[in-house]
C-alpha cells in the first residue's frame, strides 16, 4: 500500500508507524485511518515490535472535524463502525507488542488510539484529554471501553465529563500508561522500550497480551485453565529452551521469536 498519511517502516523487526500530517496535529482522516490498519497487520505479519507515534510537537488531536458542515453533521455511527472499529481491532488483534510513543497531545480519538497499546511511553510534556463533550459528544475509538479497565470507574468518569487534560505524569500516576518520561530522553527511553520488545520472545508476548485480555471476562477458574493451556505451548517453543539454556550458562538469552 501506498502511504500518504503516515509513515511506515520495518527495521530489525522493529515497525515504526507515524501519523504524518503534522500541520493538522495529525487528526485522523478517513485516509489515515485505512492506513493505519493496513500498517497495523502488516507489522502483525512482519515485525515483532510495533511502534506508534507522531510527527511533529503532537501525538494525535483526533477526530479531523473538517469534513462535518456547519450544523455539525456527520454519520458518526457509520465512521465508528466503518473506520474506527477495523483500526481499533486490528490493534487489539496485533500478534505482537504495540508501544504508543506519546510525543505530545493526544486528544480525544487520538488519546484513545494510544491508550489502545499495549504499552504508552509518553514524553512529560504530553497530556491526554477525553475532548468529547467540548463538541457535545460522548468518548468513542474504544475510549468507553479502554479506561474503566485502565483508571477505574471514578476517574475514568471524571476524564469523560470535565475533558480536562491529563499530564502524562499524572497519567502514569494513576495507571493510564506506563511510563512518563522527560522531554530529553523521550526518544531514547522509548527506543530502548521497543528495542527490548523486537528481541524478546515474541509467543510469549502474543500469549501475554492475550491472557490479560481474556482474564477481564474468565472466572478464576477458567482463566487458570486457560493459563495453563497457553503456558503449555509456550513450554514447546524455541525461545524457551533458549531462555532455559540461557539461564542455566548464566548468559543473555538471544531470542528468535518462535
Amino acid at each position: 500500500m501506498d502511504y500518504s498519511e503516515i509513515q511506515f517502516s520495518i527495521q530489525d523487526n522493529l515497525a515504526l508507524l507515524t501519523l504524518n500530517r503534522p500541520s493538522k496535529r495529525n487528526a485522523l482522516t478517513a485516509q489515515m485511518r485505512l492506513e493505519i490498519t493496513h500498517a497495523i497487520r502488516h507489522a502483525g505479519d512482519h515485525a515483532r515490535c510495533l511502534v506508534i507515534t507522531g510527527a511533529g510537537d503532537a501525538f494525535c488531536s483526533g477526530q479531523d472535524l473538517s469534513t462535518a458542515d456547519s450544523r455539525g453533521r456527520m454519520d458518526l455511527e457509520r465512521v465508528l463502525r466503518d473506520e474506527y472499529t477495523p483500526m481499533l481491532e486490528a490493534l487489539a488483534q496485533c500478534p505482537v507488542p504495540t508501544l504508543a510513543a506519546v510525543n505530545g497531545a493526544a486528544a480525544g480519538a487520538g488519546a484513545n488510539l494510544a491508550l489502545a497499546c499495549d504499552v504508552v511511553v509518553a514524553s512529560e510534556a504530553a497530556y491526554f484529554t477525553q475532548a468529547f463533550t467540548k463538541i457535545g459528544l460522548m468518548p468513542d475509538a474504544g475510549g468507553t471501553w479502554t479506561l474503566p479497565r485502565q483508571i477505574g470507574q471514578a476517574k475514568a468518569m471524571g476524564a469523560a465529563l470535565f475533558a480536562e487534560p491529563i499530564s502524562a505524569t499524572d497519567a502514569s500516576a494513576m495507571g493510564m500508561i506506563w511510563e512518563a518520561v522527560p522531554e530529553r530522553d523521550f526518544v531514547d527511553q522509548w527506543r530502548a522500550r521497543a528495542k527490548h520488545l523486537s528481541e524478546g520472545p515474541t509467543r510469549a508476548y502474543s500469549a501475554i497480551k492475550t491472557a490479560l485480555r481474556k482474564s477481564q471476562q474468565n472466572s478464576f477458574d477458567a482463566q487458570m485453565d486457560y493459563e495453563a493451556t497457553l503456558q503449555g505451548q509456550l513450554g514447546h517453543t524455541r525461545d524457551f529452551l533458549e531462555g532455559v539454556t540461557a539461564f542455566q550458562e548464566k548468559r543473555p538469552a538471544k531470542f528468535e521469536g518462535r
